[in-house]
């Protein structure tokens, strides 16, 4: 089980700029059977090779050629799967102890722009307001259209404390947004917690990050220390956490599940993407060799817990998030999850490269694959906001089936048409807004979970068109 786990730390979804969310590198490829090659296919690929080499109209390093073979081989797969040359892989190093440079912001390609999937609390992006779904398509003056994600991903790092303009689409908004955002470099505080009134308690999980199942034991310690006895409630926030480490988020499931109980499964084509992940020492503990969650108190098995979720919660929020609502150990409130449900692996190259690999399906406990779909709430709760820009994994093009809907192929392929039919054209700008302070009195969603943990209503948010319309004709009345 354990040689098993130590294949899958990737469940985080996209390419993460300058942060370049947690992974775990010990996938080793020499376990994974080559097939016969394909002579005919790689003759063609050795004649439009030396043909590039001879007649295009600049000479063209080798290096550079077979690069860009290997990115466009991997990111015609799907979404997740990539290519990471070696100043990448570094980086993706970097990002699983939870400092990196850049941005922050975790994104994905889409119709040749580079379309936001999460912006990293804490960041520059997050601080500046840009949101899920916004379309990056300028870098300064330069277009993205035209760039491979790897290129954008390169131009968007750079030194600490330098500027970059970013040019962004964003739905619903009649004009182009410009924020201009300061490079940092980012560590990434995984748990936020705090103590929010008696007998109730507030975590936030940010990402899912080597150290994150020993940093929420923590975390929960001291609240309970705080409280001095079993506490009445928990919110469990996941708004806007990309995913991050498999073991991690076995990790945090254990926490508030009985021991032994299965918190994901995985299935896929060779052996070792076939698991069964459980809340049991060995399956969530092997970075730290001990089992953090050991003197942990058992109140937390009992305590009744809200978790939240929105469109930038994925992979291995939505394994917690999953499992917990399989179990019946906490009430989803929020709006759909992402929807990431696959699994990936770092395969290490011998040049100091790697691939990124997509290699199995996950599931929930009672074998729901979220692929495509996401995790429906058991309680909706928008937050006010107008939701229409939202992002999830359904709307990816080239994104993996959910292998429980039989109609989903169906609905892929006009999704897809129906997707290159509406590009973004460019307008006027408009200044943008930043964000809402999770926990905070302006925060609905979390104040609708401290309702639910209390037994009071659940008020439902106000549809951000209607609160436009009310504003317009309060400010028609004052004239």
């Amino acid at each position: 089980m354990r040689s098993k786990l130590e294949k899958f730390g990737l469940i985080g979804s996209g390419v993460l700029i300058g942060v370049l969310i947690s992974f775990n590198f010990s996938a080793l490829a020499e376990k994974i059977t080559s097939p016969q090659l394909p002579i005919d296919e790689l003759r063609v690929f050795a004649e439009v090779f030396s043909k590039v080499k001879s007649d295009y109209v600049e000479p063209v390093e080798d290096k550079k050629l077979i690069n860009e073979a290997l990115t466009g081989m991997l990111q015609g797969l799907d979404p997740h799967s990539a290519f990471l040359d070696a100043d990448a892989y570094k980086d993706m190093q970097a990002g699983t102890q939870g400092e990196f440079g850049g941005l922050g912001i975790e994104v994905a390609m889409e119709d040749g722009l580079v379309k936001v999937v999460t912006p990293i609390e804490d960041s520059p992006a997050y601080k500046a307001g840009l949101k899920t779904g916004d379309l990056i398509m300028k870098l300064d003056d330069a277009q993205v259209r035209g760039m491979t994600l790897n290129d954008a991903v390169k131009k968007m790092r750079g030194t600490p404390d330098t500027k970059i303009m970013l040019t962004v689409l964003r739905k619903n908004e009649p004009k182009p947004l410009i924020f201009t955002l300061t490079r940092a470099i980012i560590k990434s505080q995984s748990i936020k917690s705090k103590y929010v009134e008696k007998d109730y308690g507030y975590v936030r999980i940010t990402q899912f990050q080597e150290r994150t199942g020993e940093d929420l034991a923590k975390a929960l310690k001291a609240l309970r220390a705080q409280n001095k006895e079993p506490l009445k409630g928990l919110v469990l926030d996941l708004r806007n956490n990309p995913g991050g480490l498999l073991d991690a988020a076995v990790g945090v499931s254990a926490a508030f599940l009985p021991q032994n109980s299965l918190v994901v499964y995985t299935e896929g084509r060779v052996p070792d993407s076939q698991m069964r992940l459980n809340a049991t020492p060995q399956d969530y503990a092997r970075r730290s060799k001990a089992d953090y969650l050991r003197d942990l108190p058992d109140d937390f098995k009992k305590t009744p817990i809200v978790v939240l979720v929105n469109a930038g919660s994925a992979s291995a929020s939505e394994i917690v998030a999953g499992a917990l609502q399989d179990h019946k150990r906490a009430t989803i409130m929020g709006i759909q999850s992402f929807g990431k449900g696959s699994v990936q692996t770092i395969l290490p190259m011998n040049n100091g490269s790697a691939i990124k690999l997509t290699t199995a399906r996950y599931f929930t406990p009672n074998g729901r694959s979220i692929q495509a779909k996401g995790i429906v709430p058991d309680i909706i709760v928008e937050d006010g906001s107008d939701q229409s820009y939202a992002l999830h994994e359904a709307d990816l093009g080239k994104h993996l089936s959910n292998p429980t809907d039989k109609e989903e192929a169906i609905k892929k392929a006009a999704d897809d048409a129906a997707a290159s039919k509406n590009k973004p054209e460019e307008k006027r700008f408009s200044e943008p807004k930043g964000p809402i302070e999770p926990a905070s009195a302006d925060d609905f969603q979390f104040l609708q979970a401290m309702n639910q943990l209390k037994g009071l209503p659940v008020q439902k948010a106000p549809d951000p068109k209607e609160m436009k319309a009310e504003a317009k004709t309060s400010n028609e009345s004052k004239k």
